[in-house]
């Protein structure tokens, strides 16, 4: 099983408001219809099916309009599927269509007509999957809209709302809050739409949010083709990390859904071509809103709104480093960061400065400093973009404070193998320093709860235990490292190595 877990881009300019809002909504609404949605009568998919085929072998039964309405829908729409109602010769439905096929007795037969309609009534009544829901054969405005914000079950509310997330709030903030509300509303009800033109006849209810957000994710491809999705592979109980493009996963799975959709038709009970319909909107709208260049107004709109100004010292120092005046330029910047040493704005351009001077020691300085006010931003890629600027251009060693904060910063961007690498070149970097110490212990851990490379873990935590640096403090942490570690090995038939 593959399940997305993050992508590159996991910040925005504003707060997400639309798209919280439609995950709080759906969550809400599912609550609200649980019972109903997810514990229909057994009979549920019976009686509809029953209904058509007594009125297809018997048109000359009273009809409520209701009634009527599906019945002369499915017979306008699908003239194959009806005649085949009717075909004598066709294999039973089920045990009621033979009892019904043998019965003549017109008022027996009109009786069960009228017993099949309260069923239905009641039934369009007490479930809100087929109050809300889109039926294909009774199509009606409002539940191009509704049936969006129904779910049938936690698992299929929970995966649209996290692929929700991953594509929703990433377009919300480059299209702005009305253009993305529109779009994912048009996106469900295209959709729906799509899944009617293939199964025009379908009289069981529609529900969920795949639609729409399958037109989140072909908007997504447009307008993010190369970025990178950190995915999740779960195969004989083992699981693995990959990083993949948009532009080949997303049509990927487009052409899986076309697949299943070719394979099963409407026998599945997942809606594949909504799916289908969906993401080909997203796209066709995604192109349309670059072609016309709507996308990149509503942008500067948005960029206007949340930039700040920046301070007329900084923009003084810009100006000088402009008309080449660096020196002035570097002066003015020194003294104002002197007076507000966390503005990231005031060391970027002073690194710039010095870069353009040539003063690779003064870059490095500068690029230090903002390395560390990302790190206490929370803003752990753009800490790692600084720090790989900083290894092309200097070779010296980065500080060791520095240097671990940044390979936590790895960890909590999930990316574990180059936390384990970081760790292992900070300690054999800095031997005798504390932060060797504390890195060979965040090495073992990452190896053996991450990992599960018990092996390698046992090989950290007893250099660890053997380092000449004082670790009295952590004597607790690493005797139970060691220990997990060796049970780990056992519990999976290793050999315990002793680290070298």
């Amino acid at each position: 099983m593959l399940i997305p877990i993050r992508h590159e881009n996991m910040s925005a300019r504003r707060w997400p408001v639309i798209t919280i809002g439609l995950i709080a909504l759906n969550t809400v609404i599912f609550l609200y219809t649980h019972y109903g949605v997810e514990r229909p009568s057994p009979t549920t998919a019976q009686v509809p099916a029953h209904i058509l085929l007594l009125a297809a072998q018997h048109p000359e039964l009273s009809m409520p309009p209701e009634i009527q309405h599906i019945a002369k829908f499915c017979q306008e729409r699908a003239p194959e599927f009806w005649a085949s109602l009717k075909n004598p010769e066709r294999p039973n439905f089920d045990a009621w269509e033979a009892e019904i096929r043998a019965e003549s007795d017109s008022i027996t037969l009109q009786h069960e007509m009228d017993s099949l309609a309260e069923q239905y009534s009641a039934l369009r009544a007490a479930v809100p999957s087929w109050h809300y829901g889109f039926i294909p054969a009774e199509r009606t405005p409002t539940t191009y809209i509704t049936a969006n914000f129904l779910h049938g079950s936690w698992l299929h509310l929970i995966g649209n709302m996290w692929f929700l997330w991953l594509a929703g709030f990433v377009l919300e903030d480059n299209w702005g809050r009305i253009l993305y509300s529109i779009f994912y509303l048009v996106a469900g009800a295209a959709a729906m739409q799509f899944f009617a033109l293939t199964n025009p006849e379908g009289i069981m209810p529609l529900i969920g949010a795949s639609g729409a957000v399958a037109g989140l994710m072909g908007a997504f491809l447009v307008r993010f083709p190369k970025m990178k999705i950190e995915m999740v592979w779960f195969f004989l109980f083992r699981r693995y990390r990959f990083k993949a493009s948009a532009y080949w996963l997303l049509p990927l799975w487009l052409l899986i859904e076309v697949f299943y959709g070719t394979l099963f038709g409407t026998d599945s009970p997942v809606a594949h071509w909504a799916h289908v319909g969906g993401f080909i909107m997203g796209g066709l709208v995604a192109l349309l809103l670059r072609l016309t260049h709507l996308e990149h107004k509503v942008n500067q709109a948005i960029e206007k709104e949340t930039s700040w100004a920046c301070d007329p010292a900084i923009e003084h120092a810009s100006e000088l480093m402009e008309s080449n005046q660096l020196d002035q330029a570097m002066a003015g910047l020194n003294s104002f960061i002197a007076s507000h040493p966390d503005s990231v704005d005031a060391v970027s351009l002073l690194q710039q400065i010095c870069w353009r001077k040539g003063d690779v020691p003064a870059f490095r300085d500068a690029g230090l400093k903002l390395c560390a006010l990302h790190l206490k931003a929370r803003e752990w890629e753009l800490a790692w973009q600084c720090f790989q600027e900083l290894r092309n251009v200097s070779s010296e060693k980065m500080p060791a404070n520095l240097w671990f904060d940044l390979c936590r910063a790895a960890e909590n961007l999930k990316d574990f193998d180059l936390a384990l690498n970081e760790y292992r070149q900070l300690a054999a970097t800095y031997p005798a320093d504390r932060y060797a110490l504390m890195s060979q212990i965040g090495a073992g851990r990452i190896c053996l709860s991450q990992l599960q490379r018990p092996q390698d873990a046992l090989g950290f935590f007893q250099a660890a235990a053997n380092s000449p640096v004082p670790h009295l403090d952590w004597e607790q942490t690493i005797e139970a490292g060691i220990r997990n570690a060796k049970a780990a090995m056992a519990g999976a038939g290793a050999p315990a190595v002793m680290a070298r």
